[in-house]
């Protein structure tokens, strides 16, 4: 009988083992052949766009044929156009306009700084761009001493007794220790934002701001800045790294030498311009949307190669490749060109109010505003569990060197859309290269390696593939 139940008792293990194995092996089995099913078609992804890709070309022409494009600028609305005719051409299933007013500053002509000192024969010029935003100093100039400043400590310190009737020089270099540039970026950048209205606090008269790049180089960069209304509003310019590090030098031999700063910038009323709209609709759930996108938009110096062309033709390529390959998404893809996220975001504004006004449905919305190099991954604005889900996706993404997947920010103009439930992600190539260019008059098209920005692109369309298919 012992015998007899232990056999009876074993074969019961055995059999509840095998009710418990075998549907796990099933599972397993599945998961594995999906794995390599999606495998197999984001491998036709990479290869359709490395072998046939329009991106490169694209740029090329935004570049060339458009340029720079300040917004509210005549050249800004040929980007418009360009944008929406070329979507068009590709047969999206909707293409589209989206008004907005934005603001429409000018730089009128060439900055001029110069140096006047003891130490000097004759004033020494240094390389300056005026800040977007910033007010003109007038036909007289501006001309005075200039005092050094390289933290916001240092500012409280001086007060009205050492900067009232002066000129502020904000010299906070990056900290090129940090192997993030964007994070380096993130700890300066308050000074070219902030700087002119803090100091006018305190009686200044002009801001000069040291330009926000890990390079020593004589490329200033521009960028947008702002002001508090109750303090009195003075001109700012960006100068030179090699301008900042020589100016530094010569104030510890004068401390008394003066810089005069010339300016004509201006800002405008308000102008029409639009976000530019393409679409491919879902086959299954057409009401939920995957948005990628880049800004349309760039400051008036360069062609906008990097900041932002590389999303702007990332962005249309990814909806391309679809049409292309004959792809059909099960959620709608939609291609957004903003408008205006260099200094005021009214086209982010106006697109999120038309979200909430058709309550619309993003389950994601991905952002390309690092440049066109070489692809790593993606940074995803959240914690939860969906960070927990695409991560799993990771696998995929590693024979083509793309695998990061991290928590971070995902980009000015999609960022809240977060607050509409979508899942925010960044676009995310290698960044240490991107603050030679940002912002300057190198940010051309000759700065752009085509292998690097086709990569994109299909990391781009990669993951839009899977979120379509599975959700998020």
């Amino acid at each position: 009988m012992t015998i007899i139940k232990q056999a009876a008792d074993s074969n019961f293990v055995h059999l509840g083992m095998r009710q418990i194995f075998l549907p796990a092996l099933i599972l397993i089995l599945s998961f594995c052949s999906a794995q390599k099913q999606d495998s197999i078609m984001l491998s036709k992804i990479f290869a359709e766009e490395m072998l046939r890709g329009e991106s490169y070309r694209n740029l090329e022409s935004l570049c060339k044929n458009v340029g720079h494009r300040l917004s509210g600028s005549p050249s800004a609305q040929k980007a418009v156009d360009w944008g929406f005719h070329l979507m068009k051409s590709y047969g999206f299933d909707t293409v589209y306009l989206q008004e907005c007013l934005v603001p429409h500053w000018v730089r009128g002509k060439k900055e001029v700084c110069e140096i006047y000192s003891k130490t000097l024969k004759a004033p020494m010029p240094l390389n300056c761009l005026a800040l977007g935003g910033s007010v003109g100093t007038g036909e007289k100039g501006i001309s005075a001493e200039v005092v050094e400043i390289k933290s916001w400590d240092e500012l409280e310190f001086l007060g009205v007794k050492g900067l009232k009737g002066k000129i502020a020089f904000f010299n906070r270099p990056f900290d090129n220790a940090l192997a993030k540039t964007f994070e380096a970026y993130g700890h300066c950048v308050d000074q070219r934002w902030a700087g002119a209205s803090r100091a006018s606090k305190y009686g200044a008269i002009g801001v000069l701001v040291r330009s926000m790049t890990n390079a020593i180089d004589n490329y200033p960069h521009t960028g947008s800045m702002g002001y508090n209304d109750s303090f009195p509003k003075i001109p700012a310019v960006a100068i030179s790294t090699e301008a900042a590090e020589y100016l530094s030098k010569k104030l510890k031999q004068d401390p008394k030498l003066q810089v005069s700063l010339h300016t004509w910038c201006q800002t405008l009323p308000d102008e029409k311009s639009y976000n530019v709209i393409g679409e491919i609709w879902g086959s299954e759930k057409k009401n939920e949307f995957i948005l990628v996108g880049g800004h349309l938009d760039s400051w008036d110096v360069g062609q906008g190669a990097h900041d932002d062309g590389a999303g702007v033709v990332q962005s249309i390529e990814v909806l391309r490749l679809f049409k292309a390959m004959g792809i059909k998404p099960k959620r709608t893809l939609r291609c957004v060109l903003y408008m205006n996220e260099e200094n005021g975001t009214r086209g982010a504004q106006k697109y999120n109010e038309e979200v909430l006004r058709k309550k619309e449905k993003h389950i994601a919305a991905m952002e390309s505003d690092r440049g066109g190099f070489t692809a790593r991954g993606f940074s995803f604005d959240t914690l939860d569990a969906r960070f927990n889900q695409i991560k799993q996706w990771a696998p995929l993404f590693h024979p083509y060197l793309m695998e990061r997947m991290e928590s971070g920010f995902s980009g000015v103009d999609v960022r809240h859309l977060k607050d509409y439930g979508a899942f925010t992600m960044g676009y995310y190539p290698d960044p240490q290269r991107y603050f030679d260019f940002h912002h300057t008059e190198r940010d051309t098209f000759e700065h752009v390696h085509k292998r690097e920005l086709e990569m994109g692109a299909a990391c781009m369309a990669m993951m839009v593939w899977l979120i379509s298919e599975y959700g998020i």
